[in-house]
């Protein structure tokens, strides 16, 4: 359930990174087109998610940028983790630098405390409240007055969220790092084990055994369709003269002020 990078290289001027291509789009998109995912939905996507943290934490590495831009689909409609911008090998469970996105950063991060892998944990509850309601439980105009509604702790659930979901939510939004759910001595289990979980084949699962709820149109192996498109201008120059390079378009106009 995580991007796989199959290679790096550089010139001069340069990194490139290889990566393979999640033709399913963004579930950013999905999930705007929707509004709300429905409850089977949901548990697909937030089960998936579980198995990739549970194996980064494994390794030591905290996500801390869990979105649902940062979740693609592949071909069949699995879960595609990307952008590891963030991500960071954190073996004592402890950095300090101040990352994420504003609705989605746990509270020790906002207050400065020093965090690790829980705060993976609390945008997981962030998540599933947003694929579940269609908005995010702690949102504003601006990012100061999101992290005082995020500090403030005031945690209200739509009428259609039943208990279950309740109370998963109010583990893995639990303030305290030390008591939210998935950072105890079971980790991930803790997660795996709650009731509203329940009925998911964890081992089927992380085989991806099981059918994806939605299956991406797909025409080809090179089908960008399930992506937004992007005029030229807004692209770095040195992509634009890669692209006419590639097109065959006239690329002279890179001399003009030579």
């Amino acid at each position: 359930f995580i991007i796989r990078l199959y290679g790096t290289f550089k010139d001069q001027q340069n990194l490139f990174m290889l990566l393979e291509y999640a033709i399913g789009g963004e579930l950013f998109t999905y999930l705007r087109r929707a509004g709300r995912f429905p409850l089977g939905t949901t548990k697909f996507y937030s089960a998936e998610i579980v198995c990739a943290l549970e194996y980064m934490h494994n390794l030591n590495i905290v996500y801390r940028d869990l979105k649902p831009e940062n979740l693609l689909l592949d071909a069949r409609g699995h879960i595609k983790i990307a952008d590891f911008g963030f991500a960071k090998v954190i073996p004592d469970n402890k950095t300090w630098t101040l990352c994420g996105t504003p609705e989605y950063l746990a509270p020790e991060i906002i207050l400065g405390r020093g965090h690790g892998r829980p705060v993976d944990w609390w945008a997981l509850g962030i998540l599933i409240y947003e694929m579940m309601a269609g908005f995010p439980p702690y949102y504003d105009e601006t990012p100061f007055l999101i992290y005082e509604k995020i500090l403030a702790g005031k945690l209200e659930f739509p009428p259609h969220f039943d208990s279950s979901l309740c109370d998963l939510l109010t583990g893995l939004l639990q303030p305290d790092p030390q008591r939210r759910l998935g950072c105890g001595a079971n980790g991930a289990e803790d997660v795996k084990h709650h009731s509203w979980f329940s009925g998911v084949n964890w081992d089927l699962l992380s085989r991806k055994l099981i059918q994806a709820p939605f299956t991406p149109p797909v025409r080809h192996a090179g089908d960008t369709t399930n992506f937004e498109e992007y005029p030229e201008e807004d692209l770095d120059p040195s992509a634009m003269i890669l692209h006419d390079l590639a097109t065959g378009e006239d690329i002279n106009y890179i001399f003009t002020d030579f």
